[in-house]
């Protein structure tokens, strides 16, 4: 059986090779490094202080440890153990070698007694055999002592076992790294040398200044909280309590008391905000080009019943914020006057509210800096409000020493910062001065433009003086592009385009209107076209390259105020003394508006101002009563061009 041929015993997954691929040879090279261990570790490094790469990463792979329990030899604890057990073994053979001669004695003792016992007949036969005995005994005792005298035979030596813990001690040397110098070169701390004389006004000074801190801090101390006890006659107890500050009781929860005020109103005017947010007139459809004004919230104040509408103007950051200013148009009931600034999440009452000696005639917001407002009066003063200060007066003001305007200021508008980045704007006034202020150093410095003269006629004065006519500026505006172009438009009539560079000829002269330019706008898409309204009925509009009009619209009554709209370069609404508001859309209709509508239904009140929201689509109008109306456009107004 064992001849014939074995068959071999096969994996399951043991793979069918050839002749040829079993003689293959496949090379495989075994490395010292670890193919398991990462390869993007990282750690900070201190010195170059920054995140670097471990390079040198541990290669040893440990597949089988064991903690053993053999000693070495050469150790203390070896020598304690070998010399513990070689004693013991002393013992163990000295033992084996008493035990033998002890047994022997107990036989030689136990055959005498039997010696002994024998009497009668057989002593004499028994003697001669006891001196065989005797005999044989001698002999066995020479014999042991010959055995005693020869030497024992050699152990055999031990097999010493190679101990794998006898490690022997190598001295090694580590690598000292090589000493490297390294050099920094500060610069010398920056000193400055300090002198000053010092005299008896100094010392004053200083002890004045230090007067009035310690004043400050008593004041401060007196202003706080004062904890007041008090004993209660019925019960003997005493209470103390927090006397309350009536100066900041109301700071603190003004600003919840504003939120809540807004939640209220907003419950209140629920269906005006519906209207404003999703309501669209269907009745568009059928109306074929014309369009409706919706009216939403009616803004008023009860201080400002009899004040008139001067001034209307947007915030260009927060959309829903907009400015009114209050005064009178008429010369005879001239007054005080009032700024306010309402949000149309709180229609019922303003946001912020001052009040003036003289009435607001004209107002406007800084693009950059929405907080800060520029406003001009009657009386011939400019002002700026900043709304982040609480004060209820004007962050800064001209005055006679600082030249302000003579009549009323009729406009202001901001322009960018100059060179120094100083914040600075223009005014224009029915003296014929515009002039441009400029905040430096928390002051206002004035600067005469342009001065507008009349028709180069000479006024007789008394004893025959010369008297030279100025021109009466009544509104203007800036182009939107180019800083140094800007429009006048005068109490004449006329209309003078003229150049920050050149304060004593103007660029152009444009017979515009037999009354007062009421207001002239520059569209905000267009470059070259403009716009003015004035009291002879009509409203106008122009290219600044072309002496005549290219539009003509007679409206049959006085107009107030004119606008483009922030969303279409053909779209403006211009409102009148009786009360209609007008919006035309060049794109659509190029003769008659598109809506003509009654604003105010009271007698004997006048609309004078209107301004279209930047954001949404809606205006606002303001009348002679202090009213101020929000209209959203119906989608007919609102179309945007192609």
């Amino acid at each position: 059986d064992w001849l014939t041929a074995r068959a071999g015993v096969r994996s399951p997954d043991q793979l069918e090779l050839t002749e040829a691929e079993l003689k293959k040879e496949i090379t495989r090279t075994l490395t010292a490094k670890n193919p398991h261990i990462p390869r993007d570790i990282v750690r900070y490094n201190f010195k170059e202080r920054a995140y670097k790469i471990v390079d040198d990463m541990d290669q040893t792979a440990i597949h089988f440890t064991l903690n053993g329990n053999l000693v070495p030899k050469d150790s203390d604890e070896g020598r304690r153990q070998s010399i513990k057990s070689s004693s013991e073994a002393e013992k163990a053979s000295v033992e084996e070698e008493n035990a033998p001669v002890e047994a022997s004695a107990e036989t030689t003792e136990e055959a005498e007694v039997k010696d002994e016992e024998p009497t009668g007949d057989a002593e004499a036969a028994e003697e001669g055999e006891g001196e065989v005995e005797a005999e044989g005994a001698e002999t066995a005792e020479e014999a042991e002592a010959a055995e005693a005298e020869e030497p024992p035979p050699p152990k055999a030596p031990e097999k010493k076992l190679a101990n794998q813990f006898n490690f022997i001690e190598r001295g090694t040397s580590t690598y000292h790294n090589p000493l490297r110098e390294k050099g920094y070169q500060t610069d010398p701390a920056p000193y400055e040398t300090f002198s000053a004389n010092v005299n008896q006004w100094y010392i004053y000074d200083a002890y004045m200044e230090e007067l009035e801190r310690m004043e400050k801090a008593k004041e401060k101390e007196k202003a706080k909280p004062q904890v007041v006890k008090k004993e209660d006659k019925k019960t003997g107890r005493k209470l103390s309590y927090v006397e309350p500050q009536h100066g900041d009781s109301l700071s603190k929860v003004a600003k919840a008391a504003k939120i809540a005020e807004r939640m209220v109103n907003l419950n209140t005017f629920d269906d005006i905000a519906q209207d404003f947010k999703y309501f669209e007139d269907a009745s568009d459809e059928f109306r074929g080009q014309e369009g409706t004004l919706l009216p939403l919230w009616k803004f008023q104040y009860e201080k400002t019943k009899k004040l008139a509408v001067t001034a209307i103007s947007w915030n260009p950051k927060y959309k829903d914020l907009f400015a009114v200013g209050y005064g009178s148009y008429d010369f005879m009931k001239q007054g005080h006057g009032m700024l306010l600034l309402y949000t149309l999440k709180n229609p019922s009452f303003p946001e912020y509210s001052f009040s003036s000696e003289s009435g607001v005639m004209c107002l406007d917001f800084h693009s950059d800096h929405p907080n800060l407002l520029a406003v001009g009066f009657y009386d011939g003063n400019v002002a700026i409000y900043n709304l982040k200060k609480p004060a209820s007066q004007p962050s800064y003001k001209s005055s006679a020493k600082s030249g302000k305007h003579t009549e009323p200021v009729w406009q202001v508008k901001w322009q960018k910062d100059d060179m120094d980045n100083n914040s600075n704007f223009f005014s224009v006034s029915s003296d014929g001065r515009i002039v441009s202020w400029t905040l430096v150093k928390n002051e206002l410095v004035h600067m005469d433009v342009i001065k507008l003269s009349g028709d180069g006629t000479t006024m007789q004065g008394p004893e025959g003086l010369q008297l030279q006519t100025l021109g009466s500026g009544t509104s203007f505006d800036f182009h939107k592009k180019i800083d140094y172009l800007f429009l006048v438009g005068t109490e004449e009539g006329k209309i003078y385009k003229c150049s920050k560079n050149y304060s004593s000829q103007f660029l152009d002269v444009f017979d515009a209107h037999h009354m007062a330019v009421d207001s002239i706008s520059w569209n905000p898409f267009h470059l070259k076209v403009f716009i003015s309204c004035s009291s002879d009925w009509t409203v106008k509009i122009w290219d600044h390259t072309i002496k005549t009009p290219m539009f003509v619209y007679d409206l049959g009554t006085a107009v107030g105020d004119v606008a483009w709209s922030t969303y279409s370069s053909t779209v403006f609404a211009a409102v009148t003394i009786d009360g209609q508001a007008h919006v035309f859309d060049l794109n659509v209709n190029k003769v008659e508006p598109l809506c003509t509508q009654l604003v105010v239904t009271r007698k004997k009140n006048k609309t004078t101002h209107i301004q279209f929201n930047p954001a949404y689509p809606i205006i606002i109008v303001g009348d002679e009563l202090g009213l101020i109306t929000c209209l959203k456009l119906s989608p007919n107004l609102r179309k945007m061009p192609k």
